[in-house]
């Protein structure tokens, strides 16, 4: 398909015009083959090297010779993070910004399975779509299986099985050919015709047919829509010529099997940029490769990271494990540290941490970008190891991630999904989605009763009324400044006035509004801090700079091995990364993502008896050593 550019959109002038006007740099051959590209490819990135930057200047050009006014270009990331980071970039430009409105569409791929797929089929079929949320699924799960007699027998069922509210809560639709069926995260401990069966399916249908779903659902629900409307996928592929997908490695099996059906025909440019060593949302390390794998064997590369130089560098490509990439360091000389420590140390290690990073990096640098103490895991599992999580090194910590766990109502992912509407530009669909969430979450538990709540139409628009003042939270619910705790708490307390006027006496559940609407999402949450530094998991950290991470020794998933300790054995010389199990070396891709962070210092923690035989090899590369047990002993503190 011939794309609708100007002739010489991506010509060398309007290139060097547009890199100029964005404040970049050009030097690398590869940097000029991708943006001058107009075929499908694969690109495969190394952290730091660019690539978001790349990828907003090549679509600003696109959209300063874009010519047509009914097709546009699709920009798709896995996670919201890397979406909003796109836009962002798209923005900074005049021509930039008419990708952000029709016919373009830049979003997750979760976003584009609902809009053009998932929620049209719904909607065909009589339905609606209020909530997309796992854990708003599971709240109203739980709440219909122990208050409707309906599901006794299957309420039975799920009470003899260990994870039985793991598996009513994780209940998705799979596309089976053309129809839906229903299952969960294992196999199912009764039969689909047994009264068991029956009942669990029967729940997922009512569930549905309120409009809450699991994320999982809209894959299936597209699948199936495409499986039965086969023009659809010709209709979407023809709206949309150019496709850049953005994070590739961190698709999932069923999102590429959907992509490959919408535009895999070939009458569509896909350009799929990512590192598929960061891969740390999808499968094993080990997956056999297939026609959508990424990368493809002919890959272009960017091998060369701006963002820490050839020591960090050199220790990043150790731990490449989905495909051996020699990254070339073209940023600051930084330093590499390793803190050792023993069981009576542990809580002496972010400490140490801190001062180490005041001595090394820059005063202004610091005060800008906080150092940021990283790990695997979040809290402790049932292993007896010590320490083995971020909240063994830092008191409270696992506290303060239960509680914020705890505190999440289903208002969030409702009030979630309506800003992102209303930042597409879809106002009245943002405040009509708003105003159905809160009517149904507010329900009383007997959940078949009607909400004494009125239709949003049928909402007074005077200042005067509870009509009018619910509106205008609703509009501040949509637009203001909801991510700070006191802002939030000061608009859901207005909002529970407003309905409890507007119900006039009626019952309404209003445990919806507790919670914090957290900055980042569902997968980050509020990072928890210790002196000056920032705590978090690894997985929160991804994609983004620091002046100076410490990454912790957390126990792996299987409670045997710890990952410092073993990343620690492969960068002094000890072992062969590639032949090591699934398992080692999935610990080893996070290990990677965190250790390519940093522009300054890279500090990795781990106890003196693990590290003990490799801290001459170490050395000789040029780590700086240090035990924060010394001054325990006796010994003057190294800082």
């Amino acid at each position: 398909m011939e794309l609708p550019l100007t002739p010489d959109a991506l010509s060398k002038e309007k290139i060097d015009a547009a890199a100029v006007g964005l404040g970049l740099t050009l030097p690398h051959q590869e940097q000029w083959d991708f943006l001058q590209s107009l075929y499908t490819l694969d690109l495969q990135a190394a952290p730091g090297s660019g690539k978001t930057s790349l990828i907003g200047l090549k679509l600003a050009l696109l959209a300063q010779g874009w010519t047509s006014t009914t097709r546009g270009v699709c920009v798709l990331s896995h996670t919201n993070t890397a979406k909003d980071e796109v836009r962002n970039r798209i923005a900074a430009t005049l021509a930039g910004r008419g990708l952000l409105r029709y016919p373009h569409f830049i979003g997750t791929i979760q976003s584009f399975a609902h809009t053009f797929l998932a929620a049209p089929a719904i909607r065909s079929q009589g339905g609606r779509v209020l909530v997309v949320d796992d854990d708003a699924y599971a709240a109203a799960a739980q709440r219909i299986l122990h208050s409707s007699w309906d599901y006794a027998k299957l309420r039975r069922t799920l009470e003899h099985q260990t994870d039985g509210q793991r598996l009513l809560s994780d209940a998705s639709y799979v596309c089976d050919g053309a129809e839906l069926k229903v299952a969960s995260f294992r196999t199912l401990p009764f039969g689909e015709g047994s009264d068991s069966g029956k009942q669990f399916a029967a729940l997922k249908h009512r569930i549905a047919w309120s409009g809450i779903f699991r994320f999982a659902d809209m894959y299936a629900i597209a699948e199936r829509h495409l499986a039965r409307a086969p023009v659809l996928a010709r209709a979407v592929a023809g709206r949309f010529p150019f496709v850049l997908l953005d994070e590739m490695q961190d698709t999932d099996a069923v999102q590429h099997r959907l992509l490959d059906k919408v535009f895999g025909a070939g009458g569509t440019v896909v350009q799929r940029v990512g590192d598929v060593n960061q891969r740390i949302f999808s499968g094993s390390p080990t997956e056999g490769v297939s026609a959508s794998s990424f990368p493809l064997p002919m890959a272009g590369e960017l091998p060369v990271s701006r963002r820490f130089g050839s020591r960090i560098a050199g220790l990043a490509g150790q731990l490449t494990v989905q495909r051996r990439q020699e990254i070339v360091g073209a940023g600051p000389e930084g330093t590499v540290a390793l803190l050792l420590f023993d069981e009576e140390s542990v809580h002496e290690v972010v400490p140490a941490f801190e001062r180490l990073a005041a001595s090394t990096v820059p005063e202004e640098l610091l005060a800008a970008i906080p150092p940021r103490v990283l790990g695997a895991r979040k809290q402790r599992g049932a292993a007896q190891q010590y320490p083995q999580s971020l909240a063994c090194y830092i008191p409270g910590f696992g506290a303060a991630e239960e509680e914020t766990a705890a505190m999440r109502g289903l208002l969030v992912p409702i009030v979630r999904a309506a800003r992102a509407r209303w930042a597409a530009g879809h106002g009245h669909a943002a405040a009509a989605d708003l105003w159905n969430g809160i009517r149904a979450s507010t329900c009383p538990t007997h959940s078949r009763a009607a909400s004494p709540l009125p239709a949003l139409s049928r909402l007074d628009r005077s200042p005067a009324t509870a009509g009018g003042r619910t509106r205008a939270v609703l509009l501040d619910l949509l637009t203001g400044s909801v991510e700070e705790p006191r802002g939030w708490t000061e608009l859901t307390s207005r909002l529970g006035v407003s309905l409890r006027d507007l119900a006039d006496g009626a019952v309404l559940n209003l445990s919806c509004l507790d919670g914090v609407l957290e900055p980042g999402g569902p997968q980050t949450g509020l990072p928890a801090r210790q002196g000056t530094a920032v705590a978090g998991t690894i997985q929160s950290a991804k994609g983004e700079t620091h002046a100076a991470p410490l990454i912790l020794d957390c126990l792996g998933r299987t409670g045997k091995k710890y990952d410092v300790g073993q990343a620690i054995a492969f960068l002094a010389g000890d072992g062969d990364l590639l032949r090591a199990s699934a398992t080692v070396k999935q610990a080893m891709q996070l290990i990677f993502v965190g250790a390519t962070r940093p522009s300054h210092l890279l500090a990795f923690a781990t106890q003196r008896e693990r590290a003990s035989p490799h801290l001459a090899a170490l050395e000789d590369r040029g780590w700086l050593i240090r035990d924060v047990a010394e001054p325990q002993r006796g010994k003057q503190p190294y800082v």
